[in-house]
């Protein structure tokens, strides 16, 4: 439970104390890995960072979304496959990880880097009707 509380004060440090990352080194940072996120210490996704700006999403149930992403504004915006409209969130690279922040509110979710994998995701792809 500390290591818990230790990560979100850490994490919550980074998003008000940092420069946010830009395109190129959230790019460069990310590029052909997967991440895997946590929100107040609950598994929260994962994400694998692909070739060109692409992603792909999981809610870690075994459905994956293919995405792309932007910068916009200084942030970090996603367009998934079944949602068009953009979510856009703003990255911090601090000492236990990323750090990334729902738009610019620092009140809005705060999700952070549990761990990194050059292996891809897990998707079990579309479901069958019978």
């Amino acid at each position: 439970m500390k290591q818990f509380a230790f990560l979100i004060l850490l994490a919550a440090s980074a998003a008000s104390a940092q420069t946010p990352m830009t395109a190129e080194e959230f790019d460069a940072y990310t590029r052909g890995k997967t991440f895997y996120y946590a929100e107040n210490g609950q598994d929260y996704g994962g994400e694998e960072y692909l070739p060109d700006r692409r992603v792909r999403w999981s809610f870690l149930d075994g459905q994956c979304k293919n995405g792309h992403w932007y910068e916009e504004a200084g942030q970090i915006c996603f367009v998934y496959e079944d949602r068009p409209d953009p979510q856009c969130w703003t990255f911090f690279d601090s000492p236990a990880g990323l750090v990334a922040q729902l738009g610019r509110d620092p009140q809005a979710t705060l999700l952070y880097e549990t761990r990194q994998s050059p292996k891809p995701m897990t998707c079990l792809g579309p479901e069958v009707g019978v």
